[in-house]
């Protein structure tokens, strides 16, 4: 069952949904080659509660951190453990966390200094496939639209697949609430995007095949091949007049910037969709 926001509980995902890049933005600012991921955890989940949050996933289902930390194979739900970064790596952070009752969750794949041509390019494409989704998140259209959009900009690329056990969703006074957001599908397939629905649209692409496992810890999942995959999340408000997204990666990228340890990946002009 979909769960339509009024304005006033919008407004309050906003800031939960800005909370969650500003704790990204924060953790970018530490990373580097040599650092293990269970600080850039201990980091996150200081941020979050000094603003008088809650970290979401921490404790979520028995997930043990702030962060899901998924590095080069690794697709999503990370668990922060002893692994040291290295200056080739890419680092997808996922994270979400609980303002007044209302959450907010967003991702973003931060590209080490030392990744190959190759990685960048699946990182922009990665990235482009996002904001081509959110294009389609308006009134009148339908979840698949947005499926569509992502799978095909990204299968055009011949060279990447994406990811299909795993999808976005909705989000508000739960973490994952219906309805669920394909990173592929039909136009004019799913359903229908209205007023006062808020979803996370989140593609997860691999440089390799689409097909993923789950590792012994109940959590990782990975390219089955080891290939590089790569993980873009944020959060959009359908209303009357259109949308809303209601985080962005600004602060995230002006700390990249700052950090001679990561590159910035662009995304596409949108005018390729």
């Amino acid at each position: 069952m979909i769960y339509y926001k009024t304005p006033e509980e919008v407004a309050q995902i906003k800031e939960s949904s800005l909370l969650v890049c500003s704790t990204l933005a924060e953790v970018a600012k530490h990373i580097k080659p040599g650092i293990n991921t269970l600080v850039l955890d201990k980091i996150a989940e200081e941020f979050i509660r000094d603003h008088k949050a809650e970290p979401a996933f921490k404790g979520y289902r028995g997930f043990p951190g702030t962060l899901c930390v998924s590095v080069n194979q690794q697709v999503v739900h990370g668990i922060p453990d002893k692994r040291e970064i290295r200056e080739d790596d890419v680092l997808s952070l996922d994270t979400g966390v609980k303002l007044n009752g209302y959450y907010g969750d967003s991702a973003y794949s931060f590209a080490l200094n030392g990744i190959s041509p190759e990685v960048e390019q699946l990182l922009i494409a990665t990235k482009t496939s996002l904001f081509l989704g959110i294009e389609k998140a308006k009134p009148g259209n339908r979840v698949g639209d947005i499926s569509f959009a992502i799978q095909d900009y990204i299968e055009r690329q011949k060279k990447y697949h994406i990811v299909r056990e795993l999808v976005g969703h909705g989000v508000g006074k739960h973490l994952h609430e219906d309805p669920e957001v394909p990173n592929y599908g039909k136009r004019g397939s799913g359903s229908k995007l209205q007023n006062g629905i808020v979803i996370a649209i989140e593609p997860m692409v691999n440089l390799g095949t689409r097909h993923v496992v789950q590792l012994r810890d109940g959590w990782t999942i990975e390219t089955k091949d080891k290939s590089v995959s790569a993980h873009y999340e944020l959060m959009v408000a359908i209303n009357k007049e259109g949308s809303e997204t209601l985080n962005n990666y600004d602060a995230i990228e002006a700390a990249i910037l700052k950090n001679s340890n990561l590159k910035l990946v662009p995304s596409e002009a949108l005018s390729v969709a």
